[in-house]
């Protein structure tokens, strides 16, 4: 039996369902609302099909009992279109809380309604820095809900071959992209060279100053970095509340690794904190 339901893969979800709906009916069993404590959140999903099942509302007896239900509406055709679920005793769970579900049968007609409402809805994040860690990053930002704009003054720096929902933008003077960053972008700081990561890092301040709609920029380095680069930044007259939005040096407290592919597990991490999934 098939079964992607990890948060990386919710990109390609979306595709076998799309794929698989051509030529045979689902019921999708979604999270209508939730209340107390629950494994998913609403609209959490899955799509059950006659052997297979893509997707995931939590897992345990809750996903074991509405796969059964949904298999049943696709037998039949018959069945209770929204169903609660306590999460007790009865249910072989412990979370305590109570889960409504929704079973719509789905087939190729549903398919265009289904896309765009399933669509991942993904949080803009630009990635100043070509580096290690710039690529570790891109790699571990592929399987989260981010659309990544990756930035650097050199244009040979990028690979060519790149994950989803990742676009290259050759910039010099690499400051001059945050000007035409998303609104709401997560912003992280990471180039070849201090001097370009200062840059960055001010042209970031003047637009928090003129637009305020940089939720997080993160820049790497260590607290001497920073108190380097805060001086300077107060000599151009920034104010310590506006310096107080930059974070510095980036990563979850107490990873200390100091590997590219462990120092992009910290920062997406912290970045996450930020951007829920689904919540850009």
């Amino acid at each position: 039996m098939l079964r992607l339901d990890a948060i990386g893969n919710a990109k390609s979800i979306m595709k076998v369902v799309i794929s698989r709906l051509v030529s045979e009916d689902a019921v999708l069993v979604s999270v209508e609302a939730t209340q107390g404590s629950a494994p998913r959140d609403a609209g959490a999903w899955m799509a059950v099909f006659d052997t297979d099942v893509v997707g995931t509302i939590g897992g345990g007896h809750l996903e074991f009992q509405a796969i059964a239900q949904a298999r049943r509406l696709l037998d039949s055709g018959q069945g209770e279109p929204l169903r609660q679920y306590a999460l007790g005793p009865s249910l072989g769970q412990c979370c305590g809380g109570v889960v409504q579900l929704r079973f719509e049968r789905v087939g190729a007609a549903d398919v265009t309604a289904l896309q765009a409402r399933l669509a991942v809805r993904l949080a803009p994040l630009a990635l100043f820095g070509g580096g290690h860690v710039g690529k570790a990053l891109v790699n571990t930002l592929a399987t989260l809900p981010f659309a990544v704009t990756w930035i650097d003054s050199r244009d040979e720096i990028f690979p060519q071959q790149l994950p989803a929902h990742v676009v290259c933008e050759h910039s010099d003077p690499v400051q001059a992209a945050v000007a035409g960053l998303a609104s709401h972008s997560r912003v992280l700081v990471m180039s070849f060279s201090h001097a370009q990561d200062f840059d960055i890092v001010a042209a970031c301040l003047q637009r928090q100053r003129a637009r305020g709609d940089l939720p997080y920029i993160g820049l790497i380095g260590s607290r001497t970095k920073w108190a380097t680069f805060r001086h300077r930044l107060e000599e151009r007259g920034f104010l310590a509340s506006e310096l107080s939005q930059v974070t510095c040096p980036i990563g979850l407290p107490g990873i200390t690794g100091k590997e590219p592919e462990i120092i992009a597990v910290s920062v997406a991490a912290q970045i996450l904190q930020t951007a829920p999934p689904g919540k850009p």
